[in-house]
């Protein structure tokens, strides 16, 4: 009878599975052969994980509003139901200040009151529920890990009341001491200036220094022969694709460091997962050493940032659950307009597993601010990381509220865009405003100018980077128009849904305008700044109190903008390229639009991989069906422009895949190499094509006295050299895996390696070229001042012969 029970259980829980779908993450059909979770459950489970944390905004006043499916809506209104029946407000939140500096009446007005009381009831629930659950029950349809689910949320709950003794607490009156957070001594203002601040200023002096030295030995030249103003200004740039770019973007750093050339470099740019590996690199981690990153990420990524036992086990123990829940508390308790979203658990979980180390009682706090990577700069030992995120402006069609107008729509349509923000040890700044704050004072609400204490005499300590690093890495946060591009060729590949895809894409516009998830919430520096700041910016960055950012690979994923900022005079940029699809996104090819909108000279027009253009023979197949009055005409100027491109090294692209032998060689021919490189020039081009790739017979071209800047494109491609490992098809480089072994973790390590390996020649011999350029226009620079020098002495001279 147990048997035929259980049996008969198993058939109600698939069926309800089948009607409700893999939303309900609570059931799902048993497995024949238990005990173990598949690759992909980790996945699944993560709503597990987080629940605990995001589901209790739906029911704050102070939260932001979002709809909520009706099940997650009614586990979330039962929570708070039994907070209110079971709790009371602690004798603390009554009116008046108490020991913390709090103020209320009635009770704490505060973020932090209305997430702890529906975290209160969503406790209760999960306890007073998970009791009805047998241990038989359990056995056939949970992992066993949901047998602690009840203990993990208690001793959670526990440590986030703010009653004396709790961490909580703990953390709220170290927020107030000086001595832990130094910033909260200081106040904060927006500077508003083109120029880098004075910190960068001082940085680059310093670095131009330790640059010098090592180009001499890179290029094996003689030290006392290098003039620091021959240095050319170095960046490398790392893409975006979650742990696939942080770990081939430590094989690839790790090849710099090897090779000399990471020792010439100034600035390190990243999105996403290109972020997380300068995260790892400025901290007690990895202490600045790649092969130390590398042994860390095959100790930490083993394990899924999400698999419940583990993220449980750092919020809820000492001495990673403070470091890691500091944020949250001081973001609620200090800011009653904050929330706490899904980016916020996410950037808890990705900080659970990065920022740890290994042993977990190193865990560092000074790893927990970004400005603390100041102490990596101060003598100029390395290069200067820049973070980015983006803001999504989209204006409203009518404030109104009354129908839009065509015309109003479509301005709406030219005028969204995304705003870049950059984030540097010393400074959160936005090129767009012309203006930025110090970077500790990020997580503060500002006015006019000027910073608002959180209370009476208090400030706000700096934002943590868990959150940061959920930003950083928030592509979930995406549009519905990048969604449905993820899925749209196996939408097209259906006959059947043929209709449904011209439907959709007809309505491309209006999906870029939603974001299912919503992006984190950060004070906004700028607010109430109207008039002081550049009349391109969008009235709602004065009217509202917040910024919402995300993953900069929304706009481009490859954090070039921030290196072409005027004062940085970056000259070459070597791009190391991990995106997931690097042919169809060409990411270098964006850059092009915002050299032109920002008045950039110097920028190689043109350049990436080259864009998709019917051959000469497709062509020929074409006009052939379609007339032969002046078929041979249009087929012989065809002939002549693949010619021209050729000649120029531009390369013709089929827009199918090559079937006669000549298809076959254009398809050859239009594939860039491991290593590629540019230059552009600082003259007006007035003629096309754009200018080929730059090789050993071209290589004159970065000596030239207008040459601009040079651009070093390495994507990461397989590599016969490597075998086992391929970016396009191994299954654990999708950007959504987040679980690596260690062996995944050597080939993609060996693959970055390689390809660089590749280059290595090509990236010395441009790295000389700039410099021997550099050198001889400052030589003739020198030659011209002593020139005109002379001739004043000898205007003199003849003055006094007359006088």
């Amino acid at each position: 009878m147990a048997r035929l029970g259980q049996l008969r259980l198993t058939a109600f829980l698939s069926r309800q599975h089948h009607q409700h779908g893999r939303r309900s993450f609570l059931l799902w059909r048993p497995k024949p052969e238990p005990k173990r979770l598949s690759f992909k459950t980790p996945v699944v489970i993560t709503a597990s994980v987080l629940l605990l944390l995001f589901l209790s905004q739906a029911d704050g006043s102070n939260f932001q509003r979002r709809e909520l499916k009706p099940n997650v809506r009614g586990i979330t209104d039962k929570a708070q139901d039994q907070s209110q029946s079971q709790s009371q407000a602690p004798a603390t939140d009554s009116a008046g200040p108490n020991e913390h500096g709090e103020v209320g009446e009635g009770g704490d007005q505060s973020a932090w009151t209305d997430f702890a009381s529906s975290f209160e009831g969503l406790s209760s629930t999960i306890q007073t529920e998970g009791t009805k659950l047998t241990d038989t029950v359990v056995e056939l349809i949970m992992p066993e890990w949901t047998k602690n689910i009840q203990a993990y949320a208690r001793k959670l709950q526990r440590e986030l009341s703010i009653s004396p003794g709790s961490l909580a607490d703990e953390i709220w009156q170290e927020a107030h001491d000086p001595s832990i957070n130094p910033e909260i001594n200081y106040e904060a203002k927006v500077r508003v200036s083109n120029d880098l601040c004075d910190e960068e200023k001082t940085f680059l002096a310093r670095r131009r220094k330790v640059t010098a030295v090592a180009l001499a030995k890179y290029l094996d030249i003689d030290e006392a022969d290098v003039h620091p103003d021959d240095v050319p200004v170095i960046a490398l740039s790392g893409s975006g694709g979650g742990l696939r770019a942080l770990v081939a973007g430590t094989g690839s750093y790790l090849a710099t460091v090897e090779d000399g050339l990471f020792d010439c470099v100034t600035y390190t740019s990243g999105v996403s997962g290109s972020c997380w590996l300068q995260t790892l690199f400025y901290s007690s981690v990895t202490g600045g050493d790649m092969h130390r990153a590398i042994d860390h990420l095959k100790a930490r990524l083993g394990v899924h940032i999400a698999d419940p036992p583990t993220a449980f086990s750092s919020l809820i123990s000492a001495p990673t659950n403070k470091y890691l829940l500091s944020g949250m508390v001081e973001k609620l308790k200090g800011d009653p307009g904050a929330d706490f979203g899904l980016v916020d658990a996410y950037g808890m979980l990705l900080a659970a597993r990065l920022l740890v180390p290994k042993g977990e009682l190193e865990v560092n706090e000074r790893d927990f601010k970004l400005s603390n990577q100041k102490d990596y700069l101060q003598y100029g030992q390395n290069p200067m990381p820049i973070y980015t995120a983006v803001r999504h402006e989209i204006p409203e069609l009518d404030a109104a509220g009354s129908p839009a107008s065509e015309e109003a729509k479509d301005r709406a349509k030219q005028q969204s865009w995304f705003q870049w923000f950059e984030i540097t040890p010393y400074e959160f700044f936005c090129e767009e405003f012309n203006a930025g704050i110090p970077t500790w004072a990020m997580g503060r609400k500002f006015n006019d100018g000027s910073d608002l204490p959180a209370e009476e005499h208090f400030r706000l300590p700096e934002l943590r980077m868990p959150l940061l690093m959920g930003i950083w890495g928030s592509a979930f946060c995406a549009t519905l128009s990048h969604y449905y591009r993820e899925v749209r060729p196996l939408v097209k590949s259906l006959s059947a849904l043929a209709h449904v895809d011209d439907l959709i894409w007809g309505h491309n516009e209006d999906l870029s305008k939603v974001h299912p998830i919503d992006p984190a919430k950060l004070p906004n520096f700028a607010f109430g700044m109207k008039g002081k700041l550049p009349d391109t910016v969008p009235q709602a960055i004065y009217d509202n109190e917040y910024l919402q950012l995300m993953d900069a690979g929304m706009s481009n994923n490859l954090p070039v903008y921030p290196l072409l900022r005027p004062g940085r005079d970056v000259d070459i940029v070597v791009a190391f390229d991990a995106s997931a699809d690097i042919k169809t996104d060409n990411w270098l090819s964006v850059v092009e639009g915002y050299a032109r909108q920002r008045g950039i000279k110097g920028w190689p027009v043109g350049i990436g991989w080259p864009r998709p253009a019917a051959s000469a023979s497709t062509t020929a197949k074409e006009l052939d069906q379609a007339s032969h009055g002046n078929a041979e005409d249009k087929l012989a100027e065809a002939k002549d422009y693949q010619a021209a491109r050729r000649a120029d090294g531009g390369f013709s692209v089929n827009e199918g895949p090559p079937t006669t032998p000549q298809e076959k060689a254009e398809e050859t021919a239009r594939e860039l190499g491991y290593c590629t490189v540019w230059v552009g020039t600082t003259q007006e081009r007035s003629s096309e094509p754009p200018p080929p790739p730059v090789d050993d017979m071209t290589s004159w071209k970065l000596m030239e006295p207008d040459a601009g800047i040079t651009v070093i494109y390495l994507p990461f491609l397989a590599n016969e050299k490597v075998e086992g490992v391929d970016p396009t098809t191994s299954e654990y480089m999708s950007t959504w895996n987040f679980v690596y072994t260690p062996e995944q973790i050597e080939k993609v390590v060996s693959l970055a390696r390689a390809n660089y390996e590749e280059g290595r020649r090509s990236i010395q011999n441009t790295v000389r070229a700039v410099y021997e350029r550099k050198k001889r226009v400052r030589l003739e620079r020198e030659r011209m001042v002593k020139k005109q020098e002379l001739k004043r002495l000898f205007r003199l001279r003849e003055g006094d012969h007359f006088s």
